[in-house]
């Protein structure tokens, strides 16, 4: 079955545009439009997999982020001093003048862990989140 298409518009960056393209052209896309359907499905999987993070959980959360973006690090402090409770640990590491990375170690409610890991997402000048998170005492 056939889906009617829907066309829309993207503003971005020029330096990721680019970076996109490369990546396009590497895997061997036919177009800019395929590739952004692959990398929105690939958004849609990794939210369908955060949606079902449930019950005793433990794992990190890896974040990359500008640290000149006015305001970002009370924020970020204020959302870690918010979860204290799930956040056992934080590792920072600055990665360039501009740019630095933190790893936190969460264990707790799968909900819990959820919710701050969208909160940090959803910071202006966060670049990058990544949740990795398994049961406790599961076999993998």
């Amino acid at each position: 079955m056939e889906q009617e298409l829907a066309r829309i518009g993207v503003s971005l960056p020029e330096n990721l545009l680019d970076k996109f393209d490369e990546i396009i052209t590497k895997r061997g896309y036919s177009s800019r439009s395929e590739g952004i359907r692959d990398a929105i499905r690939g958004y849609i999987r990794y939210y369908s997999w955060m949606s079902e993070v449930e019950g005793e959980r433990v794992g990190t959360i890896s974040l990359v982020y500008d640290h000149n973006q006015r305001g970002l690090v009370n924020s970020l402090l204020d959302i870690e001093h918010n979860f204290s409770k799930i956040i056992r640990s934080s590792l920072h590491m600055h990665i360039s003048h501009d740019t630095c990375m933190e790893v936190l170690m969460v264990s707790g409610e799968g909900h819990d862990v959820k919710t701050v890991t969208e909160k940090l997402m959803t910071l202006k000048g966060v670049k990058h989140v990544k949740l990795t998170t398994i049961v406790p005492g599961e076999e993998i």
